[in-house]
């Protein structure tokens, strides 16, 4: 092999050499930029998901879509004395609007050894706690419960009664104003538009009382004697009522003797009566067997 060959032969494989390494390097900046293209994407993914969290963080504090109305019940217990005072003053508290828009609702009191007195008000929420404190503080609130009842529900089916209603209103006032109706159509249609303005009437009052139950809270305040009272006046009332219970046991033995008596009457003259025809049947056969 000639020198020229070789040399020509050395040229190509150096030629080929560097393509070769082009292609390499080429292929690994591709490789680099394929690998290092994802951060963008994961920095807005991860963007994203600090987002959602924050979302979720809305999500949680967001309105749950009940509507509750509220019942409060408490027990007061005090010494009788002071009983009717303090249930005065709840009830005055309430018709002055001391704290805030509250209606009297019942009222009831009973005075003697065991007096007590009750009162149920509708208030709105933000006097709830002042007039519970007004009424019993510390150890004069025996007993407290709270009862909320969801009416959303009821208010959502009520929206849509309403709106059912007030559009056959409105469809039935048009078909009214044709002037080719007959008078049995006309006094038929009458009838209805009357019974469905009956209906929206019901369903708009109904909605009304649903708002204030919603806007407003229903307490209900019992007020009685403390523990060594109620037990006082029980025995108190034991010793007055012993002559009753005495009279009473009395008088149905008396009931009962009444009762007996005229059925031992007959019972006793049918024994008499059986034991006469026994022996008259004895003394017979007695005078046979002679």
């Amino acid at each position: 092999m000639d020198t020229n060959t070789i040399a020509a032969r050395l040229g190509a494989l150096l030629l080929t050499g560097a393509a070769l390494l082009g292609c390499a390097k080429h292929q690994a900046e591709w490789k680099d930029e394929e690998v290092s293209s994802p951060a963008v994407p994961m920095a807005n993914l991860a963007k994203s998901g600090s987002s959602s969290g924050g979302a979720g963080g809305t999500a949680d504090k967001a309105d749950l879509g009940v509507l509750l109305a509220y019942e409060h019940r408490v027990q007061v217990r005090l010494p009788g004395e002071r009983i009717a005072a303090q249930a005065a003053a709840v009830q005055a508290a309430c018709n002055t609007g001391k704290f805030g828009a509250c209606a009297v609702l019942g009222m009831n009191q009973s005075g003697g050894d065991d007096p007590s007195a009750m009162l149920q008000v509708r208030i709105v929420p933000a006097g709830v706690e002042p007039l519970i404190g007004l009424a019993g503080k510390g150890d004069e609130i025996a007993e407290r419960s709270i009862q909320a009842d969801d009416l959303a529900t009821a208010v959502r089916d009520n929206a849509m009664r309403q709106d059912r209603l007030q559009k056959e209103h409105a469809r039935l006032l048009e078909f009214q104003e044709r002037k080719d109706l007959k008078v049995a159509d006309v006094l038929t249609l009458s009838s209805r538009i009357a019974e469905i303005e009956s209906q929206l009437q019901a369903a708009q009052q109904e909605a009304a009382q649903q708002q204030r139950r919603i806007s407003t809270q229903l307490v209900t305040l019992n007020f009685q004697t403390t523990r060594g009272q109620e037990s006082q006046s029980e025995i108190g009332e034991a010793f007055r009522d012993f002559g009753g219970i005495v009279a009473a046991v009395i008088a149905f033995l008396i009931r009962a003797f009444a009762v007996v008596l005229p059925m031992s009457v007959v019972v006793f003259a049918l024994v008499w009566v059986l034991l006469r025809i026994r022996r008259a049947r004895k003394a017979k056969r007695a005078a046979a067997g002679r």
